[in-house]
């Protein structure tokens, strides 16, 4: 019994040395050629661009929703910019009046999926996220949360110091 494991193993032994092969292969480089124009949208310097803001109900996520419903818009002929905020629901495209349209934008949101809704639909000079504090706000008032607003002194003129509960 002895003298089958003792050969056994010689014999596995053997096998295990003579199969390794102490070549070492270099990975295949490949390389792929890419047009500039695929990758880049040309913009019209004299377009004129307007900006839109819509609710889009039915996302139920940020990656899978908004992120494919953002990507979808920016890939349009004639759209700039275009953000999904997922959180507020809310969509905001910069876009080419002479090829894209409100119509065109709900077209494309909606033949994503089925379960996407578009309303609300509005044209703005701004963007929400993008509206300027006033003059009284140079001092900080925009930038405070609701509870320091609450906290202002009492002699504060500030508009965000004026509606203290």
């Amino acid at each position: 019994m002895k003298h089958i494991k003792f050969i056994l193993i010689v014999v596995l032994t053997a096998t295990f040395f003579t199969s390794c092969k102490n070549e070492t292969k270099q990975p295949e480089v490949k390389t792929v050629e890419v047009a500039a124009s695929e990758n880049k949208k040309t913009l019209d310097p004299n377009a004129t661009y307007a900006k839109a803001e819509f609710t889009i109900d039915g996302m139920t996520c940020q990656i899978g929703c908004a992120a494919t419903i953002q990507k979808k818009i920016s890939k349009m002929d004639g759209v700039k910019s275009a953000k999904v905020d997922f959180d507020k629901k809310l969509a905001m495209v910069e876009y080419d009046e002479a090829k894209v349209n409100p119509e065109k934008l709900t077209t494309t949101v909606t033949s994503v999926a089925d379960i996407y809704k578009v309303s609300n639909m509005k044209t703005v000079d701004a963007f929400s996220s993008e509206k300027k504090c006033g003059d009284d706000c140079k001092k900080g008032c925009c930038t405070k949360t609701e509870g320091e607003k609450m906290a202002c002194k009492a002699d504060c003129k500030m508009a965000c110091c004026e509606k203290k509960a």
